[in-house]
């Protein structure tokens, strides 16, 4: 495969999700933009042993019911989570991905991959008469990219494989990735998106790690999103948002600089006036680094701006899934109409591993 690097601003094509709100990109512009509220008590069989009585999961998301029988005896949950949304993505595209299988690359963000998969492996591993008498068909779901490889084999997609880890900013790292793929010639076509589970071993980890600070109910899902250079989208019609640029920032108990540092950064690359920002999602986070942001934020471009983002909390706290899920909520709105010609809209992501990140995604005038 030979591409040629391409110097256009990446354009997002398609999109799907499969969210608290329900499986299929209609369920989530339905159910954000309303606000629904997507909690639910656990089911005490099913996910008994762990410290949570409510989540925001997936409704109706049983494996083999959603993606069939054949292939599905081993795969957790962040794996069918991120299979099903790229089927869905594919599926709804069409014929707007203009790229061949050999030319179409996939990133998907996490956090550590499947927490439960990991742990269950390791329980055997000391549960057994022997170390090594474990399961074989498990191992591949306590590697890290398990999901984006599954993703590939499913979908017969033979581009670039990469998995990027990064928490709350996962999607928005997996997305400057992505624009480097293209970018550089590497692809032609990105699918790009991130992916979080709830799990008994994932509620666990956030109990001890948060301790008295509760914070947000526990969700799962997965936004994947169709990107193409501009060059490629033959028709402007068709483009969705551009990526007008990606920036990341590194902090340790403050994050204000390093926000304030991602947002002039985003930009000057972008080229945008704040006066041409007309909404800016906010990261899902709670606490002092939650107000931190919101202060920033509100600093820079005024409550009224920040209002007009669709608010994530109905959906509780996706982690890697969070910034992409944000993504959605913007595409949303413009699903709707109510994005201006030719508007801008920032994410900002923060994640309390030290890292910021923002997005700039312009709409098209049509």
């Amino acid at each position: 495969m030979t591409l040629t690097a391409i110097a256009t601003k990446p354009v997002i094509t398609a999109w799907s999700a499969v969210s608290p709100f329900g499986i299929g990109k209609d369920a989530f512009v339905s159910g954000v933009l309303a606000g629904t509220d997507a909690s639910s008590a656990l089911d005490a069989e099913e996910w008994s042993g762990g410290p949570d009585s409510h989540a925001c999961l997936v409704p109706g998301f049983a494996l083999r019911e959603v993606l069939g029988k054949k292939g599905t005896r081993s795969m957790d949950r962040v794996t069918g989570l991120a299979v099903t949304a790229v089927r869905d993505l594919l599926r709804d595209s069409g014929d707007l991905r203009t790229a061949s299988d050999e030319e179409t690359a996939l990133v998907l963000g996490t956090t550590t991959g499947s927490a439960q998969s990991m742990m269950d492996f390791t329980r055997a591993s000391m549960e057994g008469d022997r170390p090594f008498y474990v399961d074989p068909s498990l191992m591949p779901n306590a590697v890290m990219n398990c999901a984006a490889g599954q993703c590939a084999i499913w979908h017969s997609l033979k581009g670039p494989n990469t998995t990027i880890a990064g928490g709350r900013a996962a999607g928005l790292s997996a997305l400057s990735y992505a624009t480097g793929l293209l970018g550089s010639g590497r692809a032609r076509t990105v699918l790009c998106g991130a992916a979080e589970e709830f799990s008994t071993a994932r509620a666990w980890l956030d109990h001890h790690r948060r301790g008295a600070d509760a914070g947000a109910l526990l969700g799962e899902g997965c936004a994947m999103f169709m990107l193409e250079s501009g060059s490629f989208a033959t028709e402007e019609s068709r483009g969705l948002a551009e990526v007008s640029a990606v920036e990341s920032r590194v902090f340790f108990d403050d994050l204000r600089d390093a926000l304030g540092g991602c947002i002039d950064a985003v930009l000057e690359r972008g080229e945008i006036s704040p006066e041409d920002v007309f909404a800016v999602s906010t990261s899902p986070l709670t606490g002092a680094l939650g107000e931190q942001e919101h202060e920033v934020l509100t600093g820079r471009f005024g409550a009224e701006i920040l209002g007009r983002a669709p608010a994530m909390s109905s959906v509780g706290d996706t982690t890697a899934a969070s910034a992409a899920f944000q993504i959605g909520s913007l595409l949303s709105l413009a699903e709707r109409g109510e994005v201006p010609a030719g508007g801008v809209a920032l994410v900002s992501s923060v994640d309390d591993n030290g890292v910021v990140s923002c997005a700039a995604l312009r709409f098209p005038v049509r």
